[in-house]
């Protein structure tokens, strides 16, 4: 993907500290495979890990959309505009 706002990238800080707790509940999946836990708790915790990775997924694109986007339009340059509407649309495509 292309690097519009390639000097001022928003702080994802914040969500650094959310993998982190995705990898502790990833984790605690697999020691439940590993368990041989029941089938119905295993899941309820593998959505859990779904909703909070889609989450994190709707605070980079928020992010992105506010800082990358924003600043693209608001340079005035059509092509970095378009440029950033093509990456967005292809990447939703791609999901």
């Amino acid at each position: 993907m292309a690097d519009c706002c390639e000097d001022q990238h928003p702080d994802h800080a914040a969500q650094i500290k959310r993998l982190n707790r995705l990898e502790g509940q990833l984790k605690g999946v697999r020691g439940m495979i590993e368990d041989r836990r029941y089938c119905p708790d295993i899941l309820a915790q593998t959505r859990a890990v779904g909703a909070a990775l889609k989450s994190l997924e709707s605070e980079i694109l928020a992010s992105h959309l506010d800082n990358c986007v924003r600043t693209a339009f608001a340079s005035g340059d059509e092509a970095v505009a378009e440029k950033q509407i093509q990456e967005i649309t292809t990447l939703f495509r791609k999901a």
